[in-house]
């Protein structure tokens, strides 16, 4: 079974507050502000593929290819799962309608109808994840931890080793609670 996962962006700010990024790493003045928002995106990034998230609405969709049906749900690759909006699921091309999404830190799609007789060569499923619109609807430790990614890129540019740049402890800590790691 190989998954691709595409993001696609509805949300058109920036999941960070500049000014408060800019505080955290104690830039003095406007001149790098170029800069310090390209390491910001990049944190936004990390946080989103090493928590499984979307800070901001995204369209998220998911090709299964050779699909192991055999369970009763497939887990979301990327949460939070947004109910507001449909959730569309199909089988080789074709509309599938039994199913139920279910939200949660490990949102799923629940099987309402047998699945177990079809074998179909590709699912996809397309839905809509994220905290919200804007940068205030980030929960505050995912943004917390977004900064402190940020100030690890800032305040490590140009490493001597492949080693030294990595994901900071509170990025760790915090994005595997959003990933289910930990209880």
């Amino acid at each position: 079974m190989k998954m691709l996962v595409e993001r696609t962006p509805v949300a058109t700010g920036d999941p960070f507050d500049m000014d408060a990024v800019k505080l955290h790493l104690r830039a003095p003045d406007d001149s790098e502000d170029a800069a310090i928002r390209n390491i910001a995106l990049t944190a936004a990034s990390d946080v989103e593929h090493f928590a499984q998230v979307a800070l901001l609405t995204q369209t998220i969709q998911v090709t299964i290819l050779g699909p192991d049906l055999s369970g009763d749900a497939i887990r979301l690759p990327v949460g939070p799962l947004d109910t507001s909006e449909a959730v569309s699921v199909t089988f080789d091309g074709v509309a599938f309608t039994g199913f139920e999404a279910l939200p949660g830190r490990a949102a799923l799609i629940w099987w309402t109808e047998d699945v177990a007789n079809l074998s179909p060569d590709k699912l996809v499923i397309t839905y809509q994840a994220g905290f919200g619109a804007t940068a205030d609807d980030v929960p505050s430790d995912l943004a917390q931890a977004l900064m402190d990614q940020a100030a690890l890129h800032y305040d490590g540019r140009s490493p001597m080793d492949a080693k030294s740049l990595t994901t900071s402890p509170h990025m760790a800590r915090v994005g595997a609670k959003y990933r289910g790691v930990l209880a």
